[in-house]
């Protein structure tokens, strides 16, 4: 084999050796987008907060990542919070807090929330400041439930919508994590 011969099987070589490395960065780089895709699809859901309803709990520009998993085997429960698809308005997806479940009737009394008549209130230590007003009586739909803000006094939620109940099959998910800032860093309990 002459020189020039040796010169040309050498670049030859180099050439298909660089294509078949691009080839399988295009290949890996195709792998990694399809299991995003499919991850964001049917395991996460990824959401940016754009308004101060959920305050102090989750703020307005925080992003967290949700379960869309969480609700496979069991339904939603009280103090869960939701992310899920607006009654009024299913291209757009809210975040709230679950307070009242199917068959129930919750009243707000002086900004107390009360459940089936109860005496007692639910929990409200959530909430940045004293929540205003009377609302309700609502009855809850079987496979619906009646979402609040933590932010009571600025938050637009079951109290205001046309619709005032979100269906349990328009719930995407549960919010789980908080994951920016990147200094906040933390699960969302």
């Amino acid at each position: 084999m002459s020189k020039q011969d040796e010169k040309k099987n050498k670049k030859s070589s180099e050439k298909s050796g660089i294509g078949r490395e691009i080839w399988e960065y295009v290949r890996m780089t195709v792998v990694v987008v399809v299991v995003v895709i499919l991850l964001e699809q049917f395991v996460i859901i990824n959401a940016r907060i754009p308004s101060p309803s959920m305050q102090n709990t989750i703020m307005t520009g925080d992003q967290i990542f949700g379960s869309r998993l969480a609700y496979l085997n069991s339904d939603p429960e009280r103090y869960d919070i939701v992310i899920f698809y607006y009654p009024d308005d299913e291209s757009q997806k809210f975040i709230k807090r679950v307070i009242g479940l199917p068959g129930e009737t919750v009243r707000i009394v002086d900004g107390k929330v009360y459940i089936n008549d109860s005496e007692t209130p639910l929990d409200d230590s959530f909430c940045p400041e004293t929540p205003l007003g009377d609302w309700g009586p609502y009855t809850v739909p079987e496979d619906h439930y009646f979402m609040l803000g933590d932010n009571r006094n600025v938050s637009k939620d079951s109290r205001y919508w046309v619709n005032t109940y979100v269906a349990r099959d328009k719930i995407i998910g549960k919010a789980v994590l908080r994951y920016w800032p990147i200094t906040d860093l933390s699960l969302i309990k």
